[in-house]
C-alpha cells in the first residue's frame, strides 16, 4: 500500500508561480509512473502532468510550457507552475501506479492510477 500526502497550495495572483510537491511512503519500491490530476468546481478530474520511471513526461496542452513535472525518486513528485491563470484554480491531486502501459498520453487517464492523494487547493486571482 502506498500514502500520497500532497503540500505546497495556496493563493497567488495572476501571472505568479507556485510548487506542489507529494510525498510518497509505504511500499514505494514498485512505483511506476506517478502524475498530477486538479478537479475544478463543477467539472471533472483532468490530468495535468505526468511522468514514468523512465523520465518520460506529458501534459495536457491546457499547461505546456508553463508548468514543469519532476521526480527526485520513487517518493518525491513536484510540479512548478508557472504564468498561472484564472483558469488553474482546482484542487490539485497526486496519483501513483504500480503499471503505466500504453502510449504515454494514458498517464493522463484517471483510470490508470489505483493511488490517490487527498489534494491541495490552488488558487489564482486575476
Amino acid at each position: 500500500q502506498v500514502q500520497l500526502v500532497e503540500s505546497g497550495g495556496g493563493s497567488v495572483q495572476a501571472g505568479g508561480s507556485l510548487r506542489l510537491g507529494c510525498a510518497a511512503s509505504g511500499d514505494t519500491r514498485r512505483l511506476d509512473c506517478m502524475a498530477w490530476f486538479r478537479q475544478a468546481p463543477g467539472k471533472e478530474r483532468e490530468g495535468v502532468a505526468a511522468i514514468n520511471n523512465d523520465g518520460t513526461t506529458v501534459y495536457a496542452d491546457s499547461v505546456k510550457d508553463r508548468f514543469t513535472i519532476s521526480r527526485d525518486n520513487a517518493k518525491t513528485l513536484s510540479l512548478h507552475m508557472n504564468m498561472l491563470i484564472a483558469e488553474d484554480t482546482a484542487m490539485y491531486y497526486c496519483a501513483a501506479d504500480t503499471s503505466c502501459l500504453g502510449p504515454k498520453e494514458w498517464l493522463l487517464l484517471n483510470s490508470n492510477y489505483a493511488q490517490w492523494g487527498q489534494g491541495t487547493q490552488v488558487i489564482v486571482s486575476s
